[in-house]
């Protein structure tokens, strides 16, 4: 799959990588991680304090598929509003899992501690602004079941926005404590972590057959070696698909732009997440050498020619709609890229677990909380692993229910 296609950002913050061998023998296993990427590190870290013999292998290197174009807003709230996934799936259930979602940062908090490759976490305040007029009372019912169920949010009127940014809004929503971090940093450092507590992992090794049994898997790996494997999680990104396409999955083409470092960022309150009610939409970030991290703009199409083709052009287009909130502030891209951006149908990421796939979990991470939800969706798999059960697996796995209209 054609992940992503530009002048990457974040391969380029990190000097000394860790390199891992390619597989060249036959071994066996308890866990086989496919993927090498955040989701597959974090599938490594709760399972690698467990006593289970756990390989991770990827087909290229470490961090270099789509955590590579991942922009990291680290956040609880997703895609759909809370009020909208209450109305697919109730409120217990999706309390459940803005509330897991909120962990989940905390624990991705925890773990950037404790890296050796520090991966610039940093927390960070949230604005949510409504994009049109009609998007307030949208706000306002997102609001108050945020406030029902105890998330740390405040509502801003016109006059309350107007006195922190240089820019007007009829209203926002403004959520403490989420955060951002370097991706790749993060990935790279997780794995070296994993591998030092004796996950073997291996680079530039990829399936090309397998046969699946009853209480095993058999890989064939491209380089003529092979793994046999109690269990499998295919934590492979958007290319999980690749292995079982779920008809719950929806992909679009999103762009991102990465500025030039920026002197002065006074203007900026808190260096605050900012994103919008609109759809598509358009979010930002700062970094800590004060770059500017500008995407969005996404587009309806899975070709990658015709994705391509509109980098130069929405890369132009993310700077525009940057200077309308922030004026004075001069801004260029020195970075840009375009990729492959996944979702779900119904705005929960899954866990796919298929008749046809015995002791295979399927880590799907969709949607714009990535790395988030790839930390809930890690733990609930390694419970299922090693203690053969998990309360929350209910609310991810692909069959799950919407309520009735």
């Amino acid at each position: 799959m054609n992940l992503q296609y530009g002048k990457l950002y974040w391969n380029t913050t990190l000097n000394k990588v860790p390199a891992y061998p390619t597989l060249q023998s036959d071994i066996q296993c308890d866990v086989l991680i496919i993927g090498g990427g955040s989701s597959g590190a974090q599938s490594a870290y709760y399972l690698w304090d467990n006593g289970l013999d756990v390989v991770l292998i990827d087909k290229g290197k470490v961090g270099y598929g789509s955590t590579s174009s991942n922009t990291a807003l680290i956040q609880y709230s997703g895609d759909k509003m809370f009020f909208e996934l209450i109305n697919s799936f109730g409120e217990d259930t999706s309390t459940r899992h803005l509330k897991l979602c909120s962990q989940a940062m905390d624990e991705i908090e925890k773990v950037c501690g404790a890296l050796d490759i520090f991966p610039d976490f940093t927390r960070r305040d949230s604005l949510y602004y409504a994009s049109y007029d009609e998007d307030v009372a949208k706000l306002q019912k997102e609001y108050k079941y945020l406030q029902k169920h105890g998330f740390d949010v405040d509502y801003l009127t016109q006059e309350e926005i107007k006195k922190r940014y240089p820019f007007e809004k009829q209203a926002a929503l403004y959520s403490k404590n989420d955060a951002e971090l370097n991706p790749y940093k993060f990935t790279v450092g997780l794995i070296e972590k994993a591998s030092n507590k004796g996950i073997r992992v291996f680079e530039e090794t990829q399936v090309k057959g397998k046969k699946v049994e009853k209480d095993y898997t058999l890989f064939h790996t491209k380089n003529g070696s092979t793994i046999k494997a109690r269990f499998v999680i295919v934590a492979a990104g958007y290319e999980c698909q690749e292995f079982k396409d779920d008809k719950n999955v929806v992909f679009v083409s999103s762009y991102a732009a990465v500025t030039n470092p920026v002197e002065d960022l006074s203007s900026w309150y808190k260096g605050t997440l900012i994103w919008e009610t609109a759809r598509p939409y358009i979010y930002m970030r700062t970094t800590t050498d004060n770059r500017i991290i500008i995407g969005g703009l996404d587009e309806n199409t899975i070709n990658p020619e015709k994705r391509d083709v509109m980098l130069t052009h929405k890369k132009d287009l993310l700077i525009h709609e940057f200077n309308k909130l922030f004026p004075n502030i001069n801004v260029h891209p020195e970075f840009y890229l375009t990729a492959f951006y996944g979702g779900t149908h119904d705005g929960m990421p899954l866990i796919g677990i298929y008749d046809e796939f015995p002791n295979w979990y399927f880590l799907m991470g969709y949607g714009d909380n990535g790395m988030v939800y790839s930390m809930v969706l890690a733990k609930i798999i390694a419970q299922l692993i090693t203690a053969g059960s998990d309360s929350n697996v209910d609310i991810y796995l692909q069959d799950r229910p919407l309520l009735k209209k």
